[in-house]
């Protein structure tokens, strides 16, 4: 059989045997909406008889490319590396394979990609490629490892391969066996809805060494000065970067940490000083332009919450954790200068949240895992409410002066906004998960970001209304982030997303290898974004010059 004669075979298994529309069954999107149709390869690629058929196919393509290693993304390329693979053994020219994970493992070996990598050239495999942002990752993780990708082999292209252009930029060549209109579907994407590009380009990267992989939730996001850079890592030291060229312009390391925990802490800064816990136990006043210590809180066993500062009380407000039966958690209030503890309030479970200051209202907002929120007089600690919800309050509180409103999220999968004054609920919005994110208020909307994977906007005037929904396709941990107009946030696959606010469309984004669970931070005078991973990463980017599709 010809290799034009195969494909006109595979061409009507998938219309026969993989296509399915509405009519012949009922079809969920990602969205949660019904869809017309879609594409069940595993109808055919679990199949001796027909993946023997690709793996034909295959060969006929790029017999004359060998040697070559043969990898692509869980779990629909992995048949297919399999078929591909066996072939070779009896063809007599033996393949290596190899298959990459949407996520890093978090326990055993913690690897990314399973299966040794040669030094041949590679060529990716999957059963479709639609916008290519699961090919873009890839990519970004192989040539991290100094891997070159040479081709790209699927079954159907969604759309067409002018939209590809990202792959022509790298000079990889895109082998796609039948298109839509192939099977009487037209072309997804409009001139005016091509994908969005990868807008941004690394100035710099950064990592600090002993990254902990098992602890997949937002550690220390960075903060910013005129000049540097400052976060936490799991290794235990403290960094300060030049924002420049992301030298190091100090470290400080912190005591012994428990359960390969240490700094989750997102400092602040106040004066000549930065402020930030850590899993010793202890809560720092460091001096930012050398590191020194200034003072040292040892009251706590650990202290994985962030602080806030009270600039017109002198006051600093972080969270605590203990390790006593009736009062794992409590909240401080510290001198911002000296550190003695001014007042203490304590909880029966542990608080991971961080605490939110209301200057107008001279309260402090904090959550805790005992599903409690809590308000309180900041000079004094005075309690002035409290409101219980069905799940542990992880994030921080926004306020939302206009409407008197305190906003925040629950494990329990509710945006909760409350009056200010009484605590009482003025509405609240369920999601499809919890989150682990603090809400942003911006206008007359607030956005949050859900583990369900979605990044929801919400009107404040019609009571929490649904605006629109914007789904990532991956769990969110990060809350999202306002700057120069757009929002942006990160998401488990690993992309930074950048989001027109007004219609909830994706303009562009920028592709890591690791999750992203923190916020960026973002220098207005240099524009340049600072984007921190799970692995202790900091990518330094500036912004492209490129067309908005939002």
């Amino acid at each position: 059989m010809s290799e034009s004669e195969k494909i006109t075979k595979l061409k009507q298994l998938i219309k026969e045997e993989v296509f399915v529309s509405k009519t012949e069954q009922k079809i969920i999107s990602p969205s949660g909406m019904e869809s017309n149709w879609l594409f069940d390869f595993r109808n055919i690629v679990l199949k001796p008889d027909h993946l023997n058929l690709i793996a034909d196919i295959f060969f006929d393509v790029f017999r004359n490319s060998y040697p070559f290693q043969v990898g692509g993304l869980e779990t629909a390329a992995i048949p297919l590396i399999s078929a591909v693979v066996m072939k070779s053994r009896e063809l007599g020219i033996p393949v290596n394979g190899f298959y990459i994970r949407k996520s890093r493992k978090n326990d055993g070996l913690q690897k990314i990609v399973e299966g040794s990598l040669g030094d041949e050239k590679i060529i990716l495999v999957d059963d479709l490629i639609n916008s290519g942002k699961t090919f873009m990752k890839q990519l970004e993780i192989l040539e991290k490892m100094g891997k070159k990708v040479q081709s790209i082999f699927t079954l159907v292209n969604f759309r067409d391969l002018r939209d590809y252009a990202f792959l022509e930029k790298k000079n990889i060549k895109l082998v796609s066996l039948v298109a839509l209109p192939d099977l009487g579907i037209p072309f997804l994407g409009k001139e005016k809805e091509r994908p969005p590009l990868n807008n941004f380009e690394a100035v710099w990267y950064f990592q600090s060494p002993d990254p902990n992989y098992f602890y997949v939730v937002p550690k220390s996001t960075p903060v910013l000065d005129d000049q540097k850079i400052y976060f936490g890592s799991d290794g235990g030291n403290f960094w300060a970067l030049h924002q420049a060229d992301g030298q190091v312009a100090w470290k400080y390391k912190v005591g012994w940490h428990a359960k390969g925990k240490s700094i989750f802490s997102a400092p602040a800064l106040y004066g000549d000083l930065i402020y930030f816990g850590a899993y010793d136990g202890n809560v720092y006043a460091l001096n930012r332009d050398t590191g020194r210590p200034k003072w040292i809180f040892m009251e706590a066993d650990w202290v994985g919450s962030s602080p806030a500062v009270a600039e017109d009380l002198g006051l600093l407000f972080i969270g605590l954790e203990f390790g006593l039966w009736n009062k794992k958690g409590g909240i401080a209030a510290l001198d911002l200068e000296t550190g003695e503890k001014k007042w203490q309030y304590s909880m029966s479970e542990y608080i991971h949240s961080s605490p939110a200051y209301l200057f107008k209202k001279k309260a402090m907002a904090i959550g805790g895992n005992d599903k409690t929120a809590y308000l309180f007089r900041a000079k004094d600690g005075k309690l002035l409410w409290s409101f219980s919800t069905q799940g542990e309050i992880k994030a921080s509180f926004a306020f939302d002066a206009d409407r008197n409103l305190i906003l925040f999220n629950s494990f329990d999968g509710n945006l909760y906004a409350l009056d200010a004054d009484t605590g009482l609920p003025a509405f609240s919005f369920k999601m499809q998960a919890g989150a682990y994110s603090t809400p942003l208020v911006f206008g007359n909307r607030v956005y949050i970001s859900s583990l369900d994977k979605k990044l929801y906007c919400l009107d404040l005037d019609r009571k929490g209304e649904l605006v629109w929904s914007f789904d990532a396709g991956a769990r969110i941990f990060s809350s999202p982030v306002m700057v120069e107009g757009n929002i942006f946030f990160g998401a488990n696959d690993g992309r930074l997303y950048e989001i027109n606010p007004e219609t909830g469309k994706l303009i562009g984004f920028f592709q890591a290898t690791e999750r992203i669970t923190n916020p960026i931070a973002y220098n207005a005078i240099t524009k340049r974004f600072f984007l921190p991973t799970y692995a202790n990463e900091i990518f330094c980017l500036s912004k492209r010059n490129t067309v908005n599709y939002g």
